[in-house]
């Protein structure tokens, strides 16, 4: 029985490490042609738009955001245990389905009115993205009370909604977190919040509008709303693996018998 049972985590633990290998992949991987296009064009519609309209945004986005993050109620910590790596798993890949489910039915109904009800979509979705992040993160044993793991949710957050060239630097950061989240600020208003707000709304801003309009908006709420937040929320499992000791320790072990 305990030899099946180690068998049986070490075809877990294979199968999670292909799927993380992917992820590193897809997320260090340079930007195609398309993505710069893409990117310019989106640069150069923006700045046709008034700094002001600029500065109106990133406050709002920011206040929202940083209300959001910092004003979240704490949840429970499960300690993560040697060997219950599968089920540290298993609680986050159960907050990834629920809550991509019920940010499709928020999509849909703040969808299903057009565009005045589809401007409550921005901060309730937002609010769903970040308690998802929340659980996930207490899932693997982190401490969300701690400032700096709120910020490791929000570079979660931007390697998810941000262009190629923002996520490998994302990434980057994200990949040797222990020396840079020392570099990071205290503050949390000396963070890009322009740069934040740009890049969320250029990666967002096609699928959005499509929400605004009455009828379909409610199924393009829904769609779009539930596969983003399923992406988030793979996203999230993956940064934490990369910062797990005893995924990567057995990662090792698995590799080193073979």
């Amino acid at each position: 029985m305990n030899k099946l049972k180690i068998d049986q985590r070490t075809v877990y633990y294979k199968k999670a490490f292909a799927a993380y290998q992917s992820w590193c992949f897809e997320m260090s991987k340079k930007p195609s042609l398309l993505n710069q296009v893409t990117k310019g064009t989106q640069h150069k519609i923006n700045n046709l738009i008034p700094e002001k309209v600029h500065r109106v945004i990133t406050k709002a986005i920011k206040e929202i955001t940083r209300g959001v993050l910092f004003g979240a109620g704490y949840t429970t910590i499960h300690h993560f245990q040697e060997g219950k790596f599968e089920l540290a798993e298993q609680r986050a890949l159960k907050q990834v389905d629920i809550y991509s489910s019920s940010s499709a039915v928020e999509g849909a109904v703040t969808g299903f009115g057009g565009f005045l009800s589809g401007l409550a979509d921005f901060p309730l979705w937002l609010s769903l993205k970040m308690k998802m992040l929340f659980e996930i993160a207490a899932s693997y044993g982190f401490d969300t009370t701690d400032y700096k793991e709120r910020l490791y949710i929000l570079h979660i957050f931007q390697l998810t909604f941000s262009s190629q060239k923002k996520r490998v630097k994302t990434f980057e950061i994200m990949s040797d977190w222990e020396k840079q989240k020392d570099l990071l600020p205290d503050d949390i208003n000396a963070f890009d919040w322009k740069s934040f707000q740009l890049e969320y709304r250029d990666f967002i801003d096609l699928a959005k509008l499509i929400q605004l309009i009455p009828g379909i908006g409610a199924i393009a709420g829904a769609y779009v709303n539930h596969r983003y937040t399923r992406k988030l929320g793979d996203n999230a499992i993956n940064a934490y693996r990369l910062r797990l000791e005893a995924f990567n320790k057995q990662v090792k072990n698995i590799a080193g018998s073979s």
